[in-house]
């Protein structure tokens, strides 16, 4: 279900930069040197199982941190559901993300579910949008 619903008109370039931007975060999901840079300095992130990133820096050590141990073999995809303008440099992304949990039977400490429901609000910095917050829910 790709629909955009807008509280302001949208601008396609905007809508198209903004899934762009949606593609780059699913491809540089195991890319600590990319995946970082798209978010805003002062970003928050509530992951899948709860847990809160303050800022960028703090994102990327966490990301370092997922990546050297069994958690870099989980995998996720995202969907556009939905896409408003809350102000012309404002949006909310409304998303699905699929959980792709590849870790061997050992490695798994903790069972995730295998969807959830995920919200973007990004930020216009100059022509590019920026994820300022990144809230993931468990879908039972």
């Amino acid at each position: 279900m790709n629909t955009t619903n807008c509280t302001l008109p949208a601008n396609d370039a905007d809508e198209q930069r903004i899934r762009e931007l949606v593609a780059r975060s699913q491809e540089a999901q195991i890319d600590p040197d990319v995946l970082p840079a798209l978010h805003a300095a002062n970003l928050v992130i509530v992951n899948l199982a709860g847990r809160r990133l303050f800022g960028r820096d703090a994102f990327a050590s966490a990301m370092a941190e997922a990546l050297s141990s069994p958690s870099k073999d989980i995998r996720t995809s995202l969907e556009v559901d939905d896409i408003r303008f809350t102000t012309p440099d404002v949006a909310i992304v409304s998303l699905t993300k699929t959980v792709y949990d590849e870790r061997s039977e050992a490695e798994d400490s903790s069972e995730l579910p295998s969807v959830g429901v995920m919200t973007y609000v990004l930020t216009r910095q100059g022509d590019d949008w920026l994820i300022a917050l990144a809230q993931t829910t468990p879908v039972q």
